[in-house]
């Protein structure tokens, strides 16, 4: 795995410049503690090379697999999503900012790898459940959501008294 999402930075000529890679499980395999561990993601990085750093696009698109919140079944989820990232020579790497990296006069790749995975992450949907189909029903499954409305505790509204005095007091001030 090692080199496969490298891109050369030493001796890159100024100008245009196009990257393309192929993310699949493997790919996650690489980090331990990932929640994807399947997807088909196609990654285009554009770079243009100046004299002073390497502005690069980086568009990620595909599917992964990945656990649903309400079922807990895996399912497809699509991806896309286009992030940019600056690259400069310096003396010490620094990743402190995320748009912006230093990296050493010396280092003649830069590995991707790290970037491309918080990319796709930060693509992913907060909420992550499985879609509807086209009526609008849920396509999770339906025994698990069976055996969640049976554990579910069901809480009775309360009636608070102390409010109605309160509400009383607004309705006659307006």
């Amino acid at each position: 795995m090692s080199g496969a999402y490298n891109i050369p930075i030493s001796g890159l000529k100024d100008g245009r410049h196009r990257f393309e890679f192929e993310v699949e499980d493997d790919f996650f395999e690489q980090f331990e503690e990932s929640e994807i561990k399947e997807g088909n993601l196609a990654v285009t990085v554009e770079a243009e090379k100046t004299s002073s750093h390497i502005d690069m696009i980086i568009t990620i698109g595909g599917t992964v697999n990945i656990s649903c919140d309400r079922c807990l079944g895996i399912f497809s989820q699509p991806l896309n999503c286009e992030n940019r990232l600056l690259v400069r020579s310096g003396k010490v790497y620094d990743d402190s900012d995320p748009d912006i990296i230093t990296v050493p006069d010396d280092d003649s790749t830069l590995d991707m790898s790290q970037y491309l995975y918080e990319y796709i992450l930060l693509a992913l949907p907060v909420k992550r459940t499985h879609p509807d189909d086209g009526e609008g029903n849920s396509t999770c499954d339906p025994d698990m959501l069976r055996k969640l409305s049976e554990h579910s505790v069901k809480q009775e509204e309360k009636h608070d008294h102390r409010w109605d005095d309160l509400k009383t007091l607004l309705m006659n001030n307006n």
